[in-house]
């Protein structure tokens, strides 16, 4: 899902979780914006990936991808990659055509739910699927109210088209989270304007059985197996048999 990090650091994050490039079949781009686009182009090329991708947003891009490669992908329409089923839903964010997905393999769904600017209908229906979610959890509302930022770029991130706040996400996973989400992945963290310790231990006080995960900025997160309601760490241990694998660059 996306790819704003150049090629070469996925693949040096890649090999550190010990998972060879070969494992990724597929990129969808959930829009336009340089952090989500930056690495495709080449890791596409590199690695003969399709592409799935909005006409509307290959417009925005400006991407200059291999014609073959890239792949349109419609809201409600799920694209089939080997055994895994991603389907997407639109969102409200100063995009083009932007989307966030839920991914299954028929018995374990992950959501990928950032850059969101309200906790629309649709987010919450999908939200309330997941075993595990990355969640946007971009600002503090004090800390960007009192912050550096011009009133515009203020305006333009709490104004229902840009991102959501630690509180309005809170709110999302206390009102629609899952008796079975076993890990929540707090996600897109404003460098100015939150604190991965903040966030966490806002999200800990309700977590209720659910692991709280906050999301580096500068580094991938462990690698995840999700089978049904059980959840472990990757590690050299036995573990009942892996549905879904999953990490965040």
């Amino acid at each position: 899902m996306d790819a704003g990090i150049s090629c070469r650091e996925t693949e040096k994050r890649m090999k550190r979780l010990g998972l060879p490039m070969q494992k990724v079949k597929a990129v969808f781009i959930s829009h336009e914006h340089s952090d989500h686009i930056n690495g495709i182009a080449v890791l596409s090329k590199k690695y003969n990936l399709p592409v799935y991708i909005t006409p509307a947003t290959l417009q925005g891009s400006r991407l200059s991808l291999q014609h073959d490669l890239v792949k349109s992908f419609k809201a409600y329409e799920p694209v089939v990659i080997g055994n895994i089923s991603v389907s997407a839903f639109p969102k409200f964010h100063d995009a083009a055509h932007a989307h966030s997905f839920n991914i299954t393999d028929g018995d374990v769904t992950v959501g990928v739910f950032t850059d969101i600017g309200m906790a629309c209908k649709h987010l919450t229906e999908h939200f309330a699927k997941c075993h595990a979610a990355f969640l946007e959890t971009n600002y503090d509302e004090e800390m960007l109210e009192n912050g550096r930022y011009p009133f515009h770029l203020k305006r333009r991130i709490r104004g229902g088209l840009g991102h959501l706040s630690n509180a309005q996400a809170l709110e999302v996973f206390m009102t629609h989270r899952p008796y079975f989400m076993s890990h929540l992945l707090l996600s897109h963290l404003s460098q100015d304007n939150n604190r991965p310790e903040l966030v966490h231990e806002l999200f800990k006080k309700h977590a209720n059985g659910t692991e709280i995960i906050v999301a580096s900025r500068y580094n991938e997160t462990e690698v995840y197996q999700i089978t049904g309601s059980v959840v472990s760490f990757q590690k050299p241990v036995e573990t009942p048999p892996v549905q879904m694998q999953f990490s965040l660059f």
